[in-house]
C-alpha cells in the first residue's frame, strides 16, 4: 500500500515557494469577475458551457474532447478508477509510473485498486524510454508520463510520447500531465487525433494562478474520455471556478507577464547556483530541482525561519540532497536567492 499524501504544512505568512504556485495570484479580472457574480448563484448548481467553451477554445479542441474537473488531482483519481479497478476473474491493472514523479500517481493507483510498477530515473534524469517500453505488460492499464516533468523540470520528446502510446495494450491509456505545459511553450495536444490513446491532463492552477479555485481538465478522444468522466462526481467544479475561468482565460497579457517573469527568474536562479557551486537542472516548468547536498534540511530549515518555504524532494528517487523552488515572480526569486546566499555561508 502506497503512503497516504502528506499536504505541506500550511505557511501562508511568508514566500510560498515550495507548490509551484503563481506567487502573484490570478489575474484582476478574475477578481472582477468574482464581484460580479451575483449573490443567488452561489445558491444554484453551477452552468459550465461558457468555460467549457473558453477552455475548449484556449486548448484548441472541441468541447467533447474537453472534461472539466475540479483540479487536475480529481481528473488523475477518475482516470485512475475508470482504469485500474480489479475486474472479477482478472489480473491486477497495472500503473506504470517512471521516477521521480508526481506522487498523487502512486497514491491513485493504490486506492483504485491497481499494482504499480515504477521505472527509475535515466542518467541525469534523462526519460528511461526503454526501461519503461520494457515495463509493459498484458496487464498494463496506465502509462503515467508528466512533460514537464515534476519535481526534476526535465522534458521529455515527442517522439518518446509516440513510442509509449504504440507500446501499450489496446486497453491502456497513456496519460500525459501537461500541468506545466505553458511554461515549456510545447504541447502534444495537436497529436491527439494520431494517438487516441493518449490522455493529457492540463491545469490552470500554476500559470493562470487558480490553484484555489480548484479547476483543472482532460483532453482526448471521447470515446477513451466516456468511461473517466462516470468516475466525476456531478457538478464536482465549484461555482467559482465557472464564473471566473472565461476571464483568466481572456487576459492574455497578464499570463504572458507571468511566462516572462518565470523565464527570467530561471536565469537568475541558474547563474546563482553557478555562482554558488550548486548543481541544478534546467526546467521546462516555473521551478528549478536544486542538489543541496548533506546539508539540504538545514538549508530548507534556516530558509523557513527567514518566512521563505521551498520543497524538500530529498526521498525521490535519485533526488538525494534536493530541494525545489518555484520561479515565479522575479522579485521573489531575488528574495530567495538573498537569503540562500546567507544561509549557505551560515551552514558551510
Amino acid at each position: 500500500m502506497s503512503p497516504n499524501y502528506l499536504r505541506p504544512p500550511e505557511l501562508f505568512d511568508g514566500l510560498r515557494l515550495h507548490q509551484n504556485e503563481n506567487t502573484g495570484g490570478c489575474s484582476p479580472r478574475v477578481i472582477e469577475a468574482l464581484a460580479r457574480m451575483p449573490r443567488d448563484r452561489v445558491g444554484f448548481y453551477p452552468a459550465y458551457q461558457a468555460m467549457a467553451e473558453a477552455a475548449a477554445r484556449y486548448f484548441g479542441v472541441h468541447t467533447d474532447h474537453l472534461a472539466l474537473t475540479n483540479g487536475l488531482d480529481e481528473g488523475i483519481m477518475a482516470l485512475s478508477v475508470a482504469v485500474l479497478r480489479p475486474r472479477p476473474g482478472g489480473s491486477v491493472p497495472e500503473a506504470v509510473i517512471p521516477e521521480p514523479t508526481f506522487e498523487i500517481y502512486n497514491l491513485d493507483t493504490d486506492v483504485a485498486g491497481g499494482r504499480t510498477v515504477t521505472v527509475p530515473p535515466g542518467p541525469d534524469f534523462a526519460f528511461p524510454l526503454d526501461a519503461v517500453l520494457a515495463a509493459i505488460t498484458p496487464a498494463t492499464r496506465v502509462v503515467f508520463l508528466t512533460n514537464p516533468n515534476n519535481p526534476t523540470g526535465q522534458m521529455m520528446s515527442k517522439e518518446a510520447i509516440r513510442a509509449v502510446a504504440r507500446a501499450v495494450p489496446s486497453e491502456a491509456v497513456v496519460f500525459l500531465d501537461e500541468a506545466y505545459a505553458e511554461f515549456a511553450g510545447e504541447t502534444f495536444l495537436p497529436e491527439l487525433a494520431q494517438h487516441p490513446n493518449v490522455i493529457v491532463g492540463r491545469t490552470f492552477s500554476k500559470a493562470f494562478g487558480l490553484a484555489g479555485l480548484r479547476v483543472g481538465a482532460l483532453i482526448g478522444d471521447p470515446a477513451r474520455l466516456a468511461p473517466i468522466v462516470r468516475a466525476v462526481p456531478v457538478y464536482s467544479v465549484n461555482v467559482a471556478a465557472a464564473a471566473v475561468l472565461p476571464a483568466a482565460l481572456g487576459d492574455r497579457a497578464y499570463l504572458e507577464d507571468y511566462l516572462r517573469q518565470v523565464k527570467e527568474s530561471k536565469q537568475i536562479l541558474y547563474a546563482a547556483c553557478d555562482r554558488l557551486g550548486l548543481k541544478y537542472w534546467k526546467s521546462g516548468g516555473n521551478f528549478v530541482l536544486v542538489r543541496i547536498g548533506d546539508q539540504s534540511k538545514d538549508v530548507i530549515a534556516a530558509l523557513a525561519a527567514r518566512k521563505i518555504f521551498v520543497r524538500d524532494r530529498s526521498t525521490d528517487a535519485g533526488c538525494a540532497g534536493c530541494v525545489r523552488i518555484a520561479t515565479g515572480q522575479v522579485a521573489h526569486t531575488q528574495q530567495l536567492i538573498a537569503a540562500l546566499e546567507e544561509v549557505l555561508c551560515a551552514v558551510r
